[in-house]
């Protein structure tokens, strides 16, 4: 295949830029605990200076490969499908969730909501990010809200957005791993005093595990 016919492909979403793929326990968030086969899609311009995989970033260095391909390596070891990346949401990502969901997987998606939504899912972890605001569509489906908190002015940040998703998405917070020992004790006050908050924690860094 040429180099234009695979990026034609790329720009359809039938092919993305694979950074990895791996079945692990997700870590964070409402579903932490379950087994989950995770994509790592490469490509991200929203550019958090404390991001743990920016070799995510160029979506070039990460072989462009079969939609088809991917669900067939995910439906060997999980129900549960967990779609990261970089941004997912920069590639098209209705050819992926079809093929996902003939295989009877459940589709879940960690995005910062920057571009526009695309695919069929059953779970969204919106995690807006200052640089780049999430678009209304995200806020208006996303199931649950992960707000990092860095410093204090995330918790104002996070109660923006608290206010723009719909009225059963769930709200968490959840410190940046390199302050948390400053950060933790921060958003255990928030969250006693604002108890429409949770607590997340990245449990699979705990636990050493991918």
């Amino acid at each position: 295949m040429t180099k234009e016919a695979i990026q034609s492909q790329v720009d359809l979403g039938e092919m993305l830029p694979l950074m990895e793929e791996f079945y692990t326990i997700q870590g964070e968030g409402y579903h932490k605990g379950t087994a989950a086969y995770f994509i790592r899609v490469g490509g991200c311009d929203v550019g958090c200076h404390w991001c743990d995989v920016k070799e995510s970033w160029n979506a070039a260095i990460h072989p462009p490969t079969s939609a088809d391909v991917i669900a067939e390596n995910a439906a060997k070891y999980s129900d549960t499908i967990v779609v990261t990346g970089g941004e997912p949401l920069m590639w098209d990502m209705s050819p992926l969730t079809q093929k996902l969901k003939s295989r009877d997987l459940q589709t879940h998606i960690e995005t910062s909501g920057a571009y526009p939504l695309s695919g069929d899912w059953d779970w969204i972890c919106l995690s807006p990010k200052k640089r780049m605001l999430p678009t209304p569509k995200v806020l208006e489906h996303a199931n649950e809200l992960k707000v990092i908190v860095y410093n204090k002015s995330d918790f104002e940040f996070a109660e923006k957005y608290a206010d723009q998703v719909n009225k059963d998405c769930i709200l968490y917070l959840q410190p940046e791993w390199s302050v948390r020992e400053k950060i933790v004790p921060l958003i255990v006050d928030y969250v006693m005093q604002n108890p429409k908050w949770k607590v997340s924690l990245q449990t699979h860094k705990y636990l050493n595990i991918p």
